[in-house]
């Protein structure tokens, strides 16, 4: 392709709203532009990326057996009624003006709709159904460039099976296929356990790329091989001991206490003997929980632990109503209303502890949560902190930033029981079908390949999803030896099934041709200059390392095609 002929708007300055390196670098590129918050156009050199990406998804898709389907964006309600996610989803889901039709933010009632009408018999399965398409989903707040935008594009795969063994066998098929396809896009990731969310189901791993602008926390250990999304970590952080003496609740004031770190300073309490109480509604219901000290409650634990579709933390009018303080004064004696009560393991049948009085201005000691509590049942309920002690071997977890590029699902039945998709057994009983469902941002594929691959001239390109493999740079093209020269080498690479993108402008200096090489960068970048063509030699810049190769102009082609084998591996 001769530049001359492509639309590549570069941007010499970074936009100001463009934080994320591979933001900035896509707007610079001319990859990409926006129209509205979130929305963005495509451009034709980032058009190319996104179709590199979708044909590597589709080749190892297809090799598990998946076969592509094209489903619609535009949904009747009624089929997202069926399962109750119109009201999980809440106001990320576009509505139509008439309500009668949303905008897909995502297919699991479609294709279980698919295969209701049409998988009747447990010969009919081991089924994988894919497909690649634009989803929308209205984020209050996009940004991060395409990360997060409104409207993205999903490969989104499902599995239908018979039975839980076969389940399993389709989840490691994905999981197997999700490490090829990151690994053959350049991609440095790790996998983590993760919850599963609006989607539902058991078993939910995450596909992660560490980055300093990532939106997610992942806590692992390198050694002990532990990994898991914040919102499912956990520690080996011991629970709190029963103390030997255990007095009567007594009351005491505490009229500037506001919080657990006033109660330590003000009244010399131990932060772990704090009962922390945070009330919280759960699809409406409200729960007092206790948690220890200075701990914080982990929405997503909260909300698998009491199988909620929602969770949200009490506002302040609503505290006083349910216990008759304010935050900072509540606790599980005297409360003004009957409330279940849940608690997090590490205070799990703790005594000697401190909680508010449900009176502003004063809290109790020496609580015995068995005696002076109505916990109901005890959860993991926190958030790990850095340091703390792995689950599999003890060692110091690390809490670092990651941006998701996948997520895998066992559904299990949640949306064939939903929307009664059946299947007859051997026996000719029936029983819901068995689903997976198996998802990749395409956007934060690019998006990751440029967080992880860029300097401060520019991207670097992976030859696998790189726009073109090769550069070719003219100096002084109004030179007949260098047009000369140029031309031949662009015919030849192009004959040999080498991507090319031709820098053929006249008019423009050599320092600004190498700033847009090196802007736009393909792997290799093959300079033709009169310098080195009165030796018949051009010069070959390999953009990931800077390798600079004097190479006779003959074997150009031949040395390229050595060096992309090379990056590739």
């Amino acid at each position: 392709m001769r530049l001359t002929n492509y639309f590549i708007p570069t941007l010499k300055e970074i936009p100001t709203d463009a934080q994320m390196p591979s933001h900035q670098l896509m707007m610079r590129a001319g990859m990409i532009r926006p129209l509205s918050a979130g929305i963005y156009s495509l451009l034709p050199l980032g058009y190319r990326v996104w179709k590199k990406v979708m044909a590597v998804i589709r080749e190892e898709m297809d090799a598990i057996g998946g076969m592509e389907f094209h489903l619609p964006a535009l949904n009747p309600i009624e089929i997202w009624e069926e399962t109750g996610r119109v009201e999980a989803f809440g106001d990320t889901m576009f509505h139509l003006k008439n309500r009668d039709y949303v905008l897909a933010p995502t297919h699991e009632e479609i294709m279980t709709s698919i295969a209701r009408a049409s998988i009747k018999s447990y010969k009919d399965m081991p089924q994988i159904w894919y497909q690649i398409q634009t989803k929308f989903r209205n984020e209050p707040r996009p940004k991060s460039g395409v990360i997060r935008g409104r409207q993205f594009t999903m490969k989104d795969a499902y599995s239908l099976d018979a039975t839980r063994e076969g389940l399993d066998e389709s989840y490691r098929k994905h999981h197997e296929a999700y490490c090829r396809i990151y690994a053959r896009c350049g991609l440095t990731f790790f996998v983590v356990g993760a919850s599963s969310g609006a989607m539902g189901g058991s078993g939910s791993e995450e596909f992660m790329v560490e980055s300093d602008a990532g939106e997610d926390l992942c806590a692992f250990n390198l050694e002990s091989g532990y990994a898991a999304n914040i919102e499912v970590a956990s520690s080996k952080l011991p629970a709190l001991e029963r103390g030997a003496d255990n007095p009567a609740a007594e009351k005491f004031a505490t009229p500037t206490a506001k919080s657990i770190d006033d109660l330590v300073a003000q009244h010399g309490i131990a932060e772990e003997r704090c009962a922390k109480s945070l009330v919280y509604f759960a699809d409406e219901k409200p729960y007092l929980i206790f948690m220890c000290g200075n701990d914080q409650l982990n929405e997503a634990k909260l909300q698998g632990a009491l199988g909620a579709a929602n969770v949200r933390p009490a506002r302040d009018e609503e505290l006083a109503g349910l216990t008759g303080a304010d935050a900072g004064s509540i606790g599980p004696i005297n409360l003004k209303s009957s409330l279940p009560q849940i608690a997090d393991l590490r205070i799990a049948h703790a005594n000697g502890m401190v909680s508010g009085a449900n009176e502003n201005g004063f809290h109790y000691r020496n609580i015995d949560l068995d005696r002076d509590a109505n916990i109901g049942v005890y959860h993991d309920l926190r958030i790990v902190a850095e340091g703390e002690p792995d689950p599999l071997g003890g060692r110091p977890l690390s809490v670092k930033k990651a941006i998701e590029v996948g997520h895998i699902f066992k559904l299990g039945t949640k949306y064939s029981q939903a929307m009664k998709a059946n299947f007859l057994d051997e026996k000719g009983e029936e029983h819901p079908i068995i689903m997976g469902s198996y998802g990749i941002g395409v956007e934060r594929v690019v998006a990751c390949h440029i967080e992880q691959r860029h300097d401060a001239d520019g991207i670097v390109w992976h030859p696998s999803i790189a726009p073109f493999h090769v550069q070719i740079t003219s100096l002084k093209i109004e030179s007949d030896i260098v047009r000369d020269a140029a031309e031949a080498l662009y015919a030849a690479l192009e004959a040999a099934k080498v991507e090319t993108l031709f820098d053929d402008r006249a008019g423009v200096s050599p320092g600004f041709k190498f700033k847009d090489a090196d802007l736009l960068g393909m792997p290799l970048n093959v300079i033709v200059g009169e310098k080195h063509l009165k030796d018949g030699n051009v010069e070959i810049k390999v953009r990931s390392t800077g390798e600079r190769r004097i190479v006779p102009q003959a074997e150009a082609v031949q040395v390229c095609l050595a060096l992309l084998d090379s990056l590739r591996s």
